[in-house]
């Protein structure tokens, strides 16, 4: 995605477009699923100087504007990724962490198991497993049989 189109992505949501809002978003489009150290030494590589609680302070401004998605996951930092608005879910290997995106089923709306007074409005889904990377010969041949 080009800087002019990030502008416009923040200009979209009503945000004052900032070299650092700039970079974040530029970093997120990039490397989805990063976490804030990834996200910052990117964006220090960019532009030069910016503070840890700088790109924390855009990645809020960013998730409360709708243009970001922060995925809280057990025993893991925050990770975030650009929001588009698809309802995809994740796929995350227990072996080294990493993160992919899995489609949500086709025809499956919001529906929270059992009413309990809520009004439903997102749903997330975080499926768990081992990734080709990590898996073993003997694992392979267990997933194939």
């Amino acid at each position: 995605m080009s800087e002019s189109e990030i502008e416009e992505l923040l200009r979209g949501a009503s945000l004052r477009v900032t070299r650092p809002r700039v970079a974040v978003l530029t970093v997120i489009h990039e490397v989805p699923h990063a976490d804030v150290p990834t996200i910052a030494e990117l964006v220090r590589q960019r532009l030069g100087g910016v503070s840890t609680q700088a790109v924390y302070d855009v990645l809020k401004v960013l998730v409360d504007a709708g243009l970001a998605r922060r995925i809280d996951l057990p025993q893991s930092p925050a990770r975030y990724e650009v929001s588009k608005g698809d309802g995809h879910h994740h796929v995350v290997c227990r072996s080294c962490g990493t993160i992919s995106d899995v489609d949500a089923p086709a025809g499956v709306g919001v529906v929270a198991p059992g009413d309990h007074g809520f009004a439903t409005d997102a749903v997330e889904v975080t499926y768990w497993g081992v990734c080709p990377g990590c898996q073993g010969p003997q694992d392979e041949e267990e997933l194939a049989s």
